[in-house]
């Protein structure tokens, strides 16, 4: 015993000196007024470099081989932040923590989107409570006959629910969770129907919080007009939409997802683990009505776009078009819940469903449910963050406007290629197409007669989304697996083969686009080509799961 002893402690002295000589390797301290971004973009030796990208991809790797997503992303901001201090220990400790995890919870925007999260979850545990998704259940069970229709009545749902894809994927997860599994869909399949209706309905919705994202990096005040002009060509989520109508209609899938769909049909829903068994909807038999669900969430869509038009200045005088392009969706959201909330309270109280009791119980409740999400949505803002602080913007930003001049008919490919591997990178679409937009605007102006332009910008809005409907650490990807309550890498390694099939249909349509643009053929002719294409795709690709309902 005393040998070994004596052998940690001769280990334990090398290992302490090695961690003091860490700590003074490279003193990297923030002069007086100088922010800790400036600190980093002075003093790292991997700011503005591809290495900006690299944490975030090991995050993404790690997390898809080791099928564990919190260590995941928690390591690729440990090596992010090493990156950031040249490997200076206390810098290093001070990026994870301070300015990363700790920055990322006490942002504004971060705080709104939680609260919003945890008051949805509240109203979710509700409407469970008082029978609402059970009743929808029942007569789901009563009107939708089959899978297709299920699938059908999921898809619809999510493209109605178009204002905000946060909105979008736990409500319309928490809707149709009972019907989907009643007709034994797996979760991994309707995560993917709710992540495709989330991000690629709301950027081609006009009245949505991404309409108004996209109108703010547009700088003359134009940005809601160039929104609309690009929808068109916005192939990435026009193409997803005819995707999951394809698969749906003739009852086929491809990749992972047949094998998943394939256990379903024999009542295995998860094809292993459920993270969310613990959240169970303790219901009575025939407790509640439609109407428990439906109209708290007629009132929480109306509340929310009041919110969110109040936050743009439409009780100030300006127009609802105007409040929608400026409002901020974190606050829109946050206050438009609140008061969903309040509703959904005096509602079921009013109606006897519980008492006023069980309803501040199922505040805790609701909020138990999200922390899944809650916790990767906090890691994945933090690794946005420490990539942001390496320069990661900046470096493809670089890549980008040095080329764009040669390459007028291949841009809109080139920008949509991109965009997705910065939005896959970083996790972030909104992030993406505020980079990418201005570049492509400053390269070709927007105007009446540059249709370039437009093609180029809806290139850079498709990317995003791609690469955001992609990316394991994409806080849409995310909360669709905590709508659909399915294990979030089962979601990922599902929804890639999809996603990729789909961006590859999309960078070809933007490669004829740009050709016909530059040859005066209007560029929207690339659009029924590329629809022509996906529909082959799919039907070449795809193959029938055995099953006894269709």
């Amino acid at each position: 015993m005393k040998k070994q002893r004596g052998g940690r402690r001769a280990l334990a002295l090398p290992v302490l000196a090695l961690t003091a000589a860490w700590c003074m390797a490279v003193p990297v301290l923030a002069e007086e007024g100088e922010s800790f971004a400036d600190t980093i973009a002075n003093t790292s030796h991997y700011y503005n470099t591809f290495w900006a990208l690299v944490p975030s991809l090991v995050a993404i790797i790690l997390a898809l081989i080791t099928k564990e997503v919190y260590s995941s992303l928690f390591i690729g901001i440990v090596f992010g932040a090493i990156l950031a201090a040249n490997g200076n220990f206390e810098m290093t400790l001070q990026t994870i923590f301070n300015n990363g995890i700790v920055a990322s919870v006490a942002d504004s925007y971060n705080v709104g989107i939680l609260i919003f999260l945890v008051i949805l979850g509240a109203i979710v545990a509700m409407m469970n409570k008082a029978g609402g998704s059970a009743a929808f259940g029942r007569w789901a069970q009563t009107h939708i006959k089959s899978r297709r229709g299920a699938q059908f009545a999921t898809t619809v749902l999510g493209c109605l629910i178009f204002i905000d894809d946060y909105f979008n994927c736990l409500t319309v997860g928490s809707v149709m969770r009972p019907v989907t599994d009643r007709h034994k869909i797996s979760r991994a399949k309707l995560a993917y129907l709710i992540d495709a209706t989330a991000a690629p309905v709301c950027i081609i919705a006009p009245i949505s919080s991404w309409a108004a994202a996209v109108s703010g990096f547009v700088e003359d005040g134009s940005g809601l007009a160039l929104f609309i002009r690009t929808i068109p060509y916005n192939f990435y989520a026009l193409l997803t939409i005819v995707m999951m109508l394809t698969l749906t209609a003739k009852d086929i899938e491809f990749g992972p997802m047949a094998k998943y769909e394939k256990n379903a049909k024999k009542g295995d829903l998860f094809s292993g683990a459920n993270p969310y068994e613990g959240v169970k909807d303790d219901v009575p038999e025939g407790k509640g009505k439609v109407i428990d669900l439906v109209l708290p969430i007629l009132v929480l869509v109306a509340c929310c776009v009041v919110g969110m038009i109040y936050t743009g200045g439409f009780f100030s005088g300006a127009d609802f078009i105007t409040a929608f392009s400026d409002s901020d969706a974190s606050v829109g959201l946050m206050l438009g819940s609140a008061f969903g909330l309040l509703f959904a309270i005096i509602f079921y109280v009013a109606r006897k469903s519980f008492t006023f009791r069980e309803a501040m119980g199922c505040i805790p409740e609701g909020f138990k449910a999200m922390v899944p999400a809650i916790m990767i949505l906090i890691f994945a803002w933090s690794l946005n963050g420490i990539t942001s602080y390496l320069g990661a913007d900046l470096y493809v930003a670089g890549l980008i406007e040095n080329s764009a001049k040669g390459l007028q008919m291949f841009l809109p490919a080139v920008i949509f290629l991109i965009g997705c591997g910065l939005s896959f990178a970083t996790g972030t679409s909104w992030g993406t197409f505020g980079i990418l937009i201005p570049i492509v605007l400053k390269a070709f102006p927007w105007s009446a007669g540059n249709p370039i332009s437009i093609v180029c910008v809806a290139a850079c809005m498709a990317g995003a989304v791609c690469g955001d409907h992609c990316s394991p650490i994409s806080d849409t990807t995310i909360m669709s697996s905590a709508g659909a309550q399915c294990e979030h890498v089962n979601h990922v390694s599902t929804q890639l083969p999809y996603a990729m099939t789909t961006a590859v249909v999309s960078a070809i349509g933007y490669l004829l686009a740009g050709i016909f643009a530059v040859k005066n053929i209007p560029p929207v002719v690339a659009l029924p080509f590329a629809i022509l294409f996906i529909i082959i795709v799919v039907m070449a690709l795809g193959k029938k799961t055995d099953s006894a309902d269709n």
